[in-house]
């Protein structure tokens, strides 16, 4: 593995269309796919916005709709491999944490998953991983040469 993927990116996947999935789609076919993996933190954060997503359906569409998300996260998970939050990650957490930097906690311990893998965190979210030096991090969405 080589690179975990961000939940912005992981979105982008999900979504199949626009330039920004043009843009990842082109990079990520250069490189197998046992190179890539998500983050626990990310599945979490997905469910949440699934269910939460499903709790707010006003009528039968958008419920059935909020369903097929939840579906659609649980047949990516068959194909990416999915890194947890252990000891090593919880420990490169807490050292974050106490640096009191102005991150979200679900992106803190994103970062600390990849750190604690020495992977690259592919993000669209510069301003906020920019922030740990420790951390690699890309953007495959944007254009490149």
């Amino acid at each position: 593995m080589r690179y975990l993927l961000d939940t912005d990116h992981l979105s982008i996947l999900q979504k199949s269309t626009g330039q920004d999935y043009q843009n990842l789609s082109k990079r990520m076919e250069r490189i197998p796919i046992v190179d890539f993996a998500i983050s626990i933190v990310t599945v979490h954060e997905q469910l949440l916005g699934s269910h939460t997503y499903i709790n707010r359906a006003r009528d039968e569409t958008q419920l059935l709709r909020g369903y097929e998300m939840m579906t659609r996260l649980v047949g990516n998970l068959k194909v990416i491999p999915t890194l947890g939050f252990d000891r090593r990650s919880l420990d490169i957490f807490k050292d974050l944490k106490s640096q009191q930097l102005k991150i979200g906690t679900m992106d803190l311990r994103i970062a600390s998953i990849s750190i604690s893998h020495n992977l690259t965190l592919l993000t669209r979210n510069h301003k906020d991983f920019n922030q740990i030096p420790e951390l690699l991090s890309e953007d495959w969405a944007s254009p490149f040469e």
